[in-house]
This record gives structure tokens, sequence and C-alpha cells, in this order.
């Protein structure tokens, strides 16, 4: 489910860096990013093939790894508004498809630390959603169906955090964690809320960069704490 998670993320995340050196929003930053993010989305792959073995998890891993190749091969690309869009919108397949894989085989699912797990990797995949739909209005989309996109999107961040600080199993550790994010989401939800409104760049583009970056680092972490506490669970069942 952690590898699924990453595959989810990481489809949104890139898309928002792509957009990110197109824009020259902290450019430099973005493309170590991006190189990065591939680096990590295919080593979460390699590690997912090994179910494959299971006919039905087969046929989606399958899926999601023809649409990492395209997507990886988009944002590989000089950055144009056409490659961007695709890149878009392979993220949302990638979103779809890594999603149904984390359910096809983690077993363990609906336990706790199961369901822990999943919603911190959820919770990461919309935070990068809200960055890259953040910059595709920054660069001239204000259609309503993108405005409509960034209003769910936030709505479904904001529910899925607060149903994840509920968690009866968080300790210290994970509640300090989900406090830095709380924090850095109010850098980007504002941010983001004004784009909403009317187009701005400059200092709300660097908020939503810098914040969106750093709730990926800590969510990541944090998926990472729910995975122990998921394998210790089988491992004392």
């Amino acid at each position: 489910m952690l590898e699924a998670g990453n595959v989810r993320t990481q489809g949104q995340r890139l898309a928002k860096l792509y957009r990110q050196v197109g824009l020259d929003v902290q450019a430099r930053q973005a493309n170590v990013a991006l190189t990065a993010g591939l680096a990590q989305g295919e080593q979460s792959l390699r590690r997912l093939s090994r179910y494959t073995q299971q006919p039905a998890a087969a046929r989606t891993y399958g899926r999601c790894h023809s649409v990492w190749q395209e997507f990886r091969a988009v944002v590989g690309e000089p950055y144009s508004a056409a490659t961007a869009e695709r890149a878009g919108q392979l993220a949302e397949e990638l979103a779809i498809h890594a999603g149904k894989l984390a359910l096809q085989i983690e077993a363990g699912a609906e336990s706790p630390a199961g369901r822990a797990l999943d919603g911190a990797a959820r919770l990461n995949m919309f935070a990068q959603r809200l960055a890259r739909l953040y910059f595709q209005s920054l660069a001239g989309d204000r259609s309503q169906g993108l405005l409509t996109d960034l209003a769910q999107t936030r709505s479904e961040f904001a529910s899925g955090l607060l149903e994840l600080e509920r968690m009866p199993l968080n300790g210290l550790q994970a509640r300090e964690a989900l406090v830095l994010v709380r924090n850095q989401w109010i850098f980007l939800d504002e941010a983001v809320r004004v784009a909403t409104m009317w187009q701005r760049g400059g200092r709300d583009a660097q908020h939503v960069a810098t914040s969106s970056e750093r709730i990926q680092e800590t969510l990541s972490g944090l998926a990472a704490q729910y995975r122990e506490a998921l394998l210790a669970d089988s491992r004392a069942q």
C-alpha cells in the first residue's frame, strides 16, 4: 500500500513540479525534485511488480506501468502548455489505477493501521493535486471545471486531514507530524483560496511550491510510521 500510495502521489507531484519549471517558480529546486521523484516512482513500481502473480492486481499493475511510462516521457519533454496538460491528465489516471492497486494487494487495509496508511497516502495525493491545479490556474486556465476541481480537492484535503488527526493509534510522533502538516496547510489553503477568486503569482506561488513539498515530506514519513504499525499488527496475528 505504501508503494502504491507513492506512485499515486508522485504522479500529481511531478506534474506540479513540471508546471513549476515552466512557470519559473523555484525552477531549479523543482528540476532537482522532478528527477528524484521520477526515480522514486520507478523504484515503487519495481517493488510493486511482485504482485503481478495475482491476476487482478497484475492487470491493474500493467495499466499503472503503461501510464507511468507515458507520463515519464511527457515530463521529460521541454515544457509547453500541451505537455503540461497531458502530464496532468496522466497524473489523474495514475491516481485512479494506483489507488485501485492498493486495495487489491493490501489485505490489511481494513485494520486501523491500514486505514491510517491509506488515509495518509490519499492526503498526500490531494495536497499535490491541489498544488498542481493551482499552477495550472496560474498558467492561465480559469475554466469553471478547474475552479470546481480546486474547491473539491481543498474540501477533500481538509476532511482527510481531520480524519487522520482523529486516528486513535496516533502516538506523539504522529501527532507532531500532523501539527506540521496543518501548519503548512494554512499557507497552501490560503494561496489556493485566493487563486479561486483572481489570478496571482509572486509570494502565493512560492508558498504553494514550498508548503506542498513540506507536506509531501511530512506525510511520506507519517505513512512510513503507519506501515510499521501495520506490519507489527500482521506479525502479532
